[in-house]
Order: structure tokens, then sequence, then C-alpha cells
């Protein structure tokens, strides 16, 4: 039986990697930490591994020091040294909050009660119990609980994939009733637009849960979308901010709930611009003789575990893209069919993401005009109710998304 908690004063905070890599941006985050216990809440932290990829410590690191051994490590074996870095981070953690005189304790994903399957590497969570972590709290403690882990039901560790300490933090903070999640991360919250691409990028103060989920899966980079979506069922809040800042940065909430903001109002069609790049487009032309095309093509896909998205089907074919990755092997696949496909590789996906485009006007021949008038060819388009998304080749990527963000003045 899980411990069902009322509201009672609980902050989650999740740091990233780049926030505990060195020993100048922890004592951001000890500031942060005293902050909030400055205002008698309740406090879980969530960490990450330290660093990226080359740091001592980060995820990639560890794996790679793996293969450099000339060893491959089961799938179960992997997940155990996977889990490695967040453990060093959590307890580094804790012995500087201990050196300031603040109660801490580490938990692994296992003892904060996350229970996951046993797909290893990707685990889902089948349920968090987090009677430990509410005793500890209980106690007056900090409970820093090892983020990207649980454990299965039949005891082994599980890693959640890519972007896993941002699914621990929101999903404790579901089984908390916590009253926020805050992300740190290195960037001043959720921007308008990918600022090494967009130089006017805005930070947003306020977007909805179904846009930011879009803005994820559409190739943002600031939270992962699993993460949004667990949050957005149980309806916690989550703000995204700078470790190195003390702005409020963006808040992530239900989009009714924007009558509380300060201004009472956002009321904007577009909220940023998202891109995806090397992909393949393939294209299969209906053939004679050949019946149920369409089924046969997904279905092959789907077999062979080739992912697919900007799906256009129609009598006379479908037309779709995969990883460039993929590409070659998809296409021959479909070559062992008997059909004909083609592929163009090299293509980029531009989204206009924003919940007010739902059924208003000219928002497409906008795109197009802003496209058209770089001379920016597109490929293929697909829409949705909060979505709008383009296929360009990829060296026009960069200028797309710089006259999209432009032709709907979100600099402003």
């Amino acid at each position: 039986m899980s411990t069902v908690v009322e509201k009672q004063n609980i902050l989650v905070q999740k740091f990233g990697g780049t926030s505990l890599s060195t020993p100048e941006a922890r004592v951001h985050v000890l500031r942060h930490i005293k902050r909030e216990l400055a205002e008698q809440v309740k406090l879980v932290i969530v960490v990450s591994a330290m660093g990226r990829s080359g740091d001592p410590y980060a995820t990639d690191t560890l794996l790679e020091s793996t293969v450099l051994n000339g060893s491959i490590p089961s799938p179960r074996e992997r997940d155990l040294l996977m889990g490695c870095g967040e453990m060093i981070s959590a307890v580094t953690l804790s012995g500087i909050l201990n050196s300031e005189g603040i109660a801490s304790i580490v938990l692994t994903g296992a003892q904060a009660g996350f229970i996951t399957d046993d797909n290893f590497g990707n685990a889902r969570i089948l349920a968090v119990r987090p009677d430990r972590v509410i005793r500890e709290l209980e106690s007056g403690k900090v409970v820093i609980v090892t983020g990207f882990q649980g454990q299965s039901e039949a005891g082994d560790l599980t890693t959640l994939g890519r972007g896993g300490s941002d699914t621990s933090a929101t999903a404790l903070g579901a089984a908390l009733h916590a009253d926020m999640v805050d992300i740190y991360t290195d960037v001043n919250g959720i921007l308008t637009a990918d600022p090494r691409i967009v130089e006017d990028a805005k930070p947003l103060a306020y977007v909805s849960y179904n846009e930011i989920c879009n803005m994820a899966h559409q190739g943002a980079k600031v939270i992962h979308p699993r993460a949004v979506e667990i949050a957005m069922q149980a309806q916690v809040p989550v703000r995204v901010r700078s470790t190195f800042g003390d702005t409020e940065g963006t808040l992530v909430t239900q989009s009714e709930r924007f009558a509380d903001t300060p201004t009472g109002v956002v009321d904007r069609l577009v909220t940023g611009i998202a891109y995806v790049n090397n992909v393949t487009q393939i294209t299969v032309g209906q053939q004679e003789g050949v019946e149920h095309l369409q089924l046969k093509v997904f279905q092959a896909m789907a077999e062979n575990s080739i992912s697919v998205d900007f799906i256009n089907v129609t009598p006379f074919g479908a037309v779709y893209t995969v990883f460039d990755s993929e590409a070659e092997r998809a296409l021959a696949v479909l070559e062992g069919m008997g059909l004909q496909p083609t592929g163009l590789s090299g293509c980029a996906k531009v989204s206009v993401i924003g919940g007010g485009i739902n059924g208003v006007p000219g928002i497409m021949a906008r795109i197009v005009a802003a496209l058209t008038g770089q001379n920016i060819p597109i490929l293929q388009s697909a829409d949705s109710n909060t979505t709008i998304w383009v296929l360009v080749k990829k060296e026009d990527m960069v200028q797309a998304v710089r006259a999209l963000h432009s032709q709907f003045q979100l600099h402003l």
C-alpha cells in the first residue's frame, strides 16, 4: 500500500549533471536549497550523474569505459553501471549539506519506492511507493534521491532511459502530492526557440502541459516529454529554472491556470519553434498488383523495430520519415518486399507549436509565406490541434526556424 499524502508544503528539486559537475556550480545548488529551506518546505532533491560525456562520472563516460576495456555487458549489468553516476552525485551533495549543518539522507531509486518493469535501459514506472521518503521528511531531513533509476519487481536495478531523472522528479512529485517540481538546468527556463540558432529567442513565463509536451517531442531538449506527461496526469506544476540565476524560469501548468498569473492573460497564437534534424523522407507509391500497400509498409516497419514519424497516407501510397541512421535498413526491408521506395536523406522536421493555433484561419498561410520568402521548399506538412509540422532540407533548417520565429514575432 502506498501512503497518500495531502499537500504538506513539499517541494521537489531536480538538479542536472551540469549543475553538479564543478565546485562552483554546486555553490549555486546549495544556494537554491538553503533558500527553499528558509521557507520551511519539506525538500526532496533528485539528482542526475555529474557532467556530460567526457566528464569522469557522466553516464556516457562510464559506458565508454566498458567498451574501451573490450567488454559488452548484458542489459541488466549495463543498468548497474549506468546507475553509478547518480549515486556519486547524491552522496557528494549529501556530504555538502551535512557539512553545512543540514541533515540529509540519500535514497536510491529503489529505496525511494520506484517499481518498474524489467525493460533494462528504458524501464517504465509501474508504481511509486514513497513511504520511506515520507518518513525521512517527517524526521526533518532533506531527502536526496538518485534519479534515473528504479527497481524491477524481481529486485534488479533498472534505469529509465534518456531524461530519466526528469521523469523521476515528476513521478515523485505526483506520488508525494508536491506543491511544485523545480527542474534546474543550465538555461533560464523554456525559450521560444533554440538560442544557438535564434539569437533573440525569448524566455517563456508560462507554458501549458500540452505545449511543452509537443515542444519536447519535436526536439526541444529542456525537459523530457515523459516527465511532463506524468506531471500533467497528476496536475503537479513544474518550473524549469536556471541553476545559475534567481529568476522564476518557466511555469508549466494547465492553460486554465494562466488566469492566476500576474497578468491574468496569456494570449498568443504560437508558443515556440522546435526542430528535429537528420531524418530521411521515404515515399512508397501504390504499385499494380499490391493490395493493402499501406498496411504492409507499416507492419514491416513495426516488425523490424523501425520508428516512423511524420506520416501521410493516401490512396496513392504512403510518405513518412525515419531517422537517417535507420534509413538504409528501412529501404532494404521495403525493397525485400518487392516494393519500390524512394528515400530523401538529410531532412529536418520544423514544428510551429502553440495552444492558440487550433481553428485560427491563416496560420498555414503565414508559415508558407515565411518559408517561400526565404526560398525554402516545403517537402511535406501535417498538423494537429497545437502543432503544424513542415519537412525541409537539412541545409534550410536554420533559416526556416529563424524565418518562422520572426513571422510569428516570438522575439517581442
